[in-house]
């Protein structure tokens, strides 16, 4: 290639629009060109699944901020099919092809679909994650249904049923776990988070999921049957079952690629399936898998808002400035959320621990903090209705401070005593069950820090800030 240099951001994100920013910052004067698979400009997502829903934020108003004029060349509404590492261009699904001398990766992820055999595609069953998602779903709560039915008790599943409560809607939760939230916090905080959903007059079903969904004669959303043979009538459905890295565009380019997403180093640069990190293409954001030096022998994917613009930056900074001085991508995971009128609030991978001790308040109380511990070592902190005291906790995580903690707080518990998190075991899908994720083909790229665990690295809290 001949002329400036030229940088293609492909994810019209909030990873591809900060990076975009930083790297003018850096010094880049150069081509820049961002590719969007939707219409719209970078919007923020996080107000879809509160206010959006709730009817006090319309979604042309979610639109992010410019904190400074780019000068790009924006690509929307056509996505990037394929791109070729030899030739330094990327394929569009209308047929451009874009020239580039360095790439980032911030296509993101997507919502995991029901499946259309089971009734994902009846009338009012619905997804949450794009400006569409969200105009469409908030003009079916709008409506009235005389139910909603909501299948996952994650954080995305939290915050619709939340939302439905604040709106006079009757709703049921489904979830396979014991205990919602389960699979991010353990069931240790997990239980405290089901009297929540009660209190709040959620009709919440545990150990249990949706086998099918039933419509009428007309396509529109019926019933639910579930797992364990009961039937739920609805007439809205939200399936909040994880999401998808959107990866699918990398198949063919020897990239370490798959629905867990892009293997990049600490610098953001992908590897090859072999390992090898390619010196001119990059991945930040949601679809980013990458080590972590708090965390060796894992493979983190975080769907958090904190770590989209950080890791945008330090992509930016070593896409500008190249091998004279790299920067490693290494801040302490952070994310909030807001449910069933509850703060929650977490720095580290609660995930990850092997034991959690409450060190202030009460869990029958809505406001408390609890530690997690790894093999003896703090390694992550989530407070409830408490946010201020977290950047206590942070510190020490990042000192590598042992556990369980000693505080000395004021409000902590008389005694101390560290318990099993209550994490739920890994387990097949039980015949039929559509809303077990699929596990995705491993990546033939090995670790950057080889461990047997790292393949199956958690993608940490998808979607949330």
């Amino acid at each position: 290639m001949i002329g400036p240099e030229r940088i293609v951001v492909a994810g019209a994100s909030l990873a591809g629009l900060r990076a975009a920013e930083a790297l003018r910052d850096e010094g880049f004067d150069g081509e820049l060109t961002l590719i969007g698979d939707e219409p719209h400009a970078p919007y923020d997502r996080p107000p879809l699944s509160k206010a959006v829903l709730s009817g006090w934020l319309p979604t042309d108003r979610t639109v992010l901020p410019r904190a400074r004029n780019i000068d790009a060349r924006w690509l929307l509404g056509s996505p990037a099919t394929g791109v070729d590492l030899a030739a330094r261009r990327v394929a569009l699904a209308d047929g451009r092809e874009v020239p580039y001398h360095r790439l980032l990766i911030a296509t993101g992820t997507r919502a995991r679909p029901w499946p259309r055999q089971q009734g994902g595609d009846l009338h009012g069953v619905h997804v949450l994650r794009s400006r569409d998602d969200a105009d469409r779903l908030r003009a079916a709560l709008a409506a009235g249904p005389g139910r909603v039915l909501v299948i996952g008790a994650g954080f995305t599943g939290g915050e619709v049923a939340s939302v439905c409560r604040d709106l006079g809607l009757d709703v049921t939760v489904t979830h396979r776990g014991g205990a919602p939230l389960a699979s991010a916090l353990g069931g240790v905080i997990g239980d405290a988070v089901t009297r929540w959903y009660r209190d709040a007059g959620v009709d919440l079903r545990l150990g249990t999921t949706v086998r099918t969904l039933e419509g009428d004669a007309h396509g529109r959303l019926r019933r639910a049957v579930l797992a364990d043979g009961t039937v739920v009538e609805a007439e809205v459905a939200v399936v909040a079952a994880g999401a998808l890295a959107n990866t699918e565009w990398l198949n063919g380019s020897g990239l370490a690629a798959d629905a867990r997403g892009v293997v990049c180093d600490a610098s953001c640069r992908a590897l090859t399936v072999d390992g090898t990190p390619v010196a001119d293409v990059f991945a930040a954001g949601d679809v980013a898998r990458w080590p972590h030096p708090l965390y060796p022998g894992q493979l983190l994917r975080l769907d958090h808002w904190d770590n989209a613009v950080a890791q945008a930056r330090t992509a930016a900074h070593n896409m500008a400035h190249g091998s004279r001085a790299p920067r490693t991508h290494d801040p302490l995971p952070a994310f909030w959320s807001n449910q069933f009128g509850v703060n929650l609030k977490c720095v580290g991978l609660p995930a990850l621990a092997d034991q959690v001790v409450l060190t202030q308040g009460s869990l029958d109380q809505r406001q408390f903090v609890a530690a997690y511990g790894r093999r003896g070592r703090l390694i992550a902190a989530v407070a409830v209705d408490s946010p201020r005291v977290l950047d206590g906790y942070a510190a020490l995580i990042e000192a590598g401070a042992p556990f369980p903690p000693v505080l000395n707080a004021t409000d902590g518990p008389g005694r101390a005593d560290p318990l099993d998190p209550a994490f739920p075991r890994p387990a097949d899908p039980a015949p039929g069950d559509p809303s077990m994720p699929p596990t995705p083909p491993a990546s033939s790229a090995p670790s950057p820090q080889p461990d047997p665990s790292a393949s199956s690295a958690p993608s940490v809290l998808a979607g949330h800030e």
